[in-house]
């Protein structure tokens, strides 16, 4: 599961964001079931940022955001996001040591048509 979230950052406050996203970046790789962790910006509009983790699954990502030093650390900082959706389900991967690696939809059958907002 990769978890991307994205921040706009005013160029004022990009080196407090920074300590704080390296902060919150160090608690979230610390937490059982991630898999990896970066911190970006883009290269077109320095005040795009992005917090990007995966896990082996949602469950430990939620998980994860219960512990106290991910309250502390990294909650805060995820307050500033973008409001957009932020997490996603592996469907194709690569990497050097296996190549390609598809993966089964983790999703319900019926996740498209059923669960909150969806009448029966």
């Amino acid at each position: 599961m990769l978890v991307l979230t994205r921040y706009l950052v005013p160029p004022q406050e990009s080196a407090e964001f920074h300590a704080l996203a390296v902060r919150a970046l160090e608690v979230l790789t610390e937490r059982l079931g991630c898999t990896g962790g970066r911190l970006g910006r883009t290269v077109d509009d320095p005040s795009l940022w992005t917090i990007t983790t995966s896990w082996r699954s949602v469950g430990d990502y939620r998980r994860a955001l219960s512990h106290v030093e991910v309250k502390l650390h990294a909650v805060p900082v995820m307050y500033r996001a973008i409001d957009e959706p932020t997490a996603y389900e592996d469907l194709l991967t690569w990497d050097p040591a296996t190549g390609f690696t598809g993966a089964a939809s983790d999703r319900a059958p019926d996740a498209d048509t059923t669960g909150p907002g969806h009448e029966r």
